[in-house]
């Protein structure tokens, strides 16, 4: 054989080799303990069970912080309570408000895409032009996005207050007294008047030319954040000083102090903008990063909300991707998806992010279950029925249409399920995190959904026990588990 001839034989041999590895990779066993998520579903709903946030003082499995800034962050659960009456009944509600704050976030992303800002519709066009997508437009906010909250201080001095952590938001307000219109929080209401830190914002400011919708009252700046099913807060915009772990102060936030609010905020003082557009707090900060790890939502443990502080360095990191008609949500350029290490049939281009500003997949921290589209959820989940067709299968429930009857079981093993990312990362998932109890006797459903739009959406329920880093200096979105 000639030179040319083994050369080209070694060349077929290193991308065959290649071409396996991106198709195949090492999947250990993974296994699920049934017996222990059940027990604490049951606990739940114990005679002796938590019903409310223990003291702000008291830390659970709290991580070593070395960020000057850092909120603790709690699930909604064990600041709201609960009201139904079993785990059933909880799961469900938990369902009804994370469809709606997804047709939220799509039509949003719909709307912009083809050019239409909902600051320069009435609230009539607007009904009208969700109404041709999906639906009316519903408030991420009063619909779901308060999964997680963090104990916030505002003015000097710092009244605490619970507040509603949103990465799909931008715009930070709080109820303020006087107040035209309230609805019921679990703390005091701010009053202005108390703080010497208080400053309106004149609407020649950049603060008040950046809000999507503002008005002018004597020079005073005035905003509104309004939603299609009628939520809505209003009032003065202002700068503020936020108080973090009751120490830590940063000066001169802008901040919505709400005269007039009405919505099903679940009892939270205002919100806290994740966002990345430039009224959120990262951005008003000048945060070069910011990490969450969202704790079990069925606990009553905390974590920590995190800026300019560096992620894990066994994080796994993925591109960050912006998208130009609208810098609030933060998408990630998945490219793949593989169960039992075998990559599937999805071309990357369903998960790729158009130029015209429709498509790709985000990171949401209000949104819990991952929404992907059709096809892809479809593969995903005719690969996973593959691999536990020893378990008993159970009747769908709401959007979960795969789901298996566990009650006589302790532990099960079931199929590894991976995200892959354009950079080569893969990001496998606990078994936690997608086979998920949905009542107290033993029904456990696959934690995907399919949705019609071209959006995709990677929920909470995928986050939790995760460390999501947020690298806004280089574009990167780390997952480190176990690092809460």
């Amino acid at each position: 054989m000639d030179k040319s001839a083994i050369f080209f034989a070694i060349l077929s041999l290193l991308a065959a080799s290649a071409l396996s590895r991106t198709l195949t990779f090492t999947s250990k066993p993974n296994f699920l303990d049934v017996s222990s998520t059940l027990s604490k579903t049951q606990e739940l709903f114990s005679q002796n069970s938590r019903s409310v946030l223990p003291s702000m003082h008291e830390v659970h499995h709290r991580r070593p912080v070395d960020s000057a800034l850092s909120f603790q962050l709690h699930p909604r659960l064990s600041v709201r309570g609960k009201s139904e009456k079993d785990y059933m009944s909880l799961t469900l509600a938990r369902l009804a408000r994370d469809s709606a704050r997804v047709t939220a976030i799509q039509t949003r992303v719909d709307l912009v895409s083809l050019g239409i800002r909902r600051a320069d519709l009435t609230p009539l066009e607007a009904e009208v032009e969700a109404e041709k997508l999906e639906g009316p437009v519903i408030s991420g906010t009063s619909q779901g996005s308060g999964e997680y909250f963090s104990r916030v201080g505002v003015g000097n001095p710092a009244t605490e207050s619970y507040m509603v952590l949103d990465t799909g938001s931008d715009v930070n307000w709080v109820q303020c007294a006087p107040c035209a219109d309230c609805y019921q929080q679990a703390d005091p209401i701010f009053d202005p008047g108390l703080s010497t830190s208080f400053n309106p914002l004149t609407c020649e400011t950049q603060q008040c030319r950046s809000l999507d919708v503002s008005e002018c009252r004597n020079d005073t700046c005035l905003y509104e954040v309004s939603y299609g099913d009628g939520s809505y807060t209003v009032g003065d915009f202002v700068t503020e000083t936020i108080t973090f772990g009751g120490s830590q102060t940063v000066d001169n936030v802008a901040i919505g102090c709400g005269h007039n609010n009405e919505g099903l905020f679940v009892g939270a003082a205002g919100l806290l903008g994740l966002g990345g557009g430039a009224l959120s707090f990262p951005s008003q900060i000048n945060a070069t990063s910011f990490s969450y790890c969202l704790v079990d939502r069925d606990s009553d443990s905390a974590s920590t909300l995190e800026f300019n502080s560096a992620a894990p360095p066994d994080a796994v990191t993925a591109p960050l991707v912006r998208n130009p008609k609208l810098d609030t949500f933060y998408y990630v350029d998945l490219s793949g998806i593989s169960v039992s290490g075998e990559v599937l049939p999805i071309p990357p281009s369903t998960f790729q992010l158009s130029d015209g500003g429709s498509g790709g997949v985000i990171i949401d921290s209000g949104t819990a279950v991952t929404r992907l589209q059709t096809e892809a959820y479809n593969a995903m989940r005719d690969a996973f029925k593959k691999g536990t067709g020893n378990l008993p299968s159970s009747n769908g429930v709401a959007l979960f249409d795969t789901c298996y009857n566990l009650s006589s079981r302790k532990s099960v093993e079931v199929p590894t399920v991976s995200f892959h990312f354009s950079n080569g990362k893969e990001l496998r998932l606990p078994a936690k995190n997608y086979m998920i109890p949905v009542d107290s006797s033993g029904t456990f459903c696959f934690a995907f959904a399919p949705t019609s739009s071209s959006l995709g959406i990677i929920g909470n329920v995928q986050q939790q026990g995760t460390r999501v880093s947020y690298d806004l200096a280089n574009s990167l979105i780390g997952f480190s588990p176990n690092k809460c």
